[in-house]
């Protein structure tokens, strides 16, 4: 089961990146019509699908994280009850993402206040 979890979490990562560098793909080289470049359309803007906001996706990575440690958790309790079905490796593997997922959303906490501290230390 474990490997099963593993394999998932890693398409996981590999479907986010994905879009990560489909996002930077889109930004760093927008795609222009002949339509586009027409003298009557130089200042309208394109209409933009609808894009998650900042605090929604913060609030998925806070709640995904917690997900993660309650079930790191819940894991710990049945090895420590002696469930049969749940072997140490198991736990320990789950610890260890709840781990390094807790210190991932620690790290963008410390950015987004280093770039808020930043912006408000700017001169006007």
């Amino acid at each position: 089961m474990s490997g099963i979890s593993s394999v998932s979490g890693r398409s996981d990562i590999a479907q986010v990146l994905a879009d990560m560098k489909n996002l930077r793909a889109q930004i760093q080289s927008p795609e222009m019509t002949g339509s586009e470049i027409a003298p009557g359309k130089i200042n309208t803007t394109k209409e933009v699908s609808e894009a998650p906001k900042f605090g929604d996706l913060l609030s998925n990575a806070v709640n995904s994280v917690n997900e993660t440690q309650k079930k790191s958790s819940a894991m710990a309790t049945a090895y420590e009850m002696g469930d049969p079905n749940v072997s140490l490796t198991q736990v320990m593997i789950q610890s260890q993402k709840s781990s390094v997922s807790f210190q991932a959303l620690t790290q963008v906490r410390n950015k987004v206040v280093k770039a808020y501290e930043d912006i408000m230390n700017m001169p006007v």
